[in-house]
């Protein structure tokens, strides 16, 4: 078994167990990955969704979760939970068959300008 070191690592050992459980196999977690897959399964289960399906999960959800339960979640910790959101979001998209939805802009991205900020906020 492979170590899991970046928030990469997590992404890939999470679809590679969720390729195996949809095949109908056990799969193996990485030790220690396995308290961070419980964590998600309890946020998870308070998921939001929309009409093409799942909403991430938005770290304000990770951080009532983390204070509610009294965990001392420290940013990789989070990090750990939002890679394994992204592979669970991926495989939930791939069962559907449907591309990932863009999030809409109001306009082209422009880099914030004095002149800018000041016509929005003055």
């Amino acid at each position: 078994m492979r170590m899991v070191k970046s928030a990469q690592d997590v992404r890939e050992v999470v679809a590679q167990c969720l390729k195996g459980l949809s095949g109908g196999a056990t799969a193996t977690v990485p030790e220690g990955l396995d308290l961070f897959l419980s964590l998600f399964g309890e946020i998870s289960a308070a998921r939001t969704y929309h009409a093409h399906g799942p909403n991430p999960i938005s770290f304000a959800e990770i951080e009532a979760f983390a204070r509610l339960h009294r965990w001392p979640l420290c940013a990789h910790h989070v990090r750990i939970i939002k890679a394994i959101d992204d592979a669970w979001l991926e495989h939930a998209r791939s069962l559907t068959g449907e591309e990932p939805v863009a999030p809409r802009h109001s306009g082209p991205a422009q880099e914030m300008t004095a002149h800018a900020f000041d016509a929005v906020f003055a």
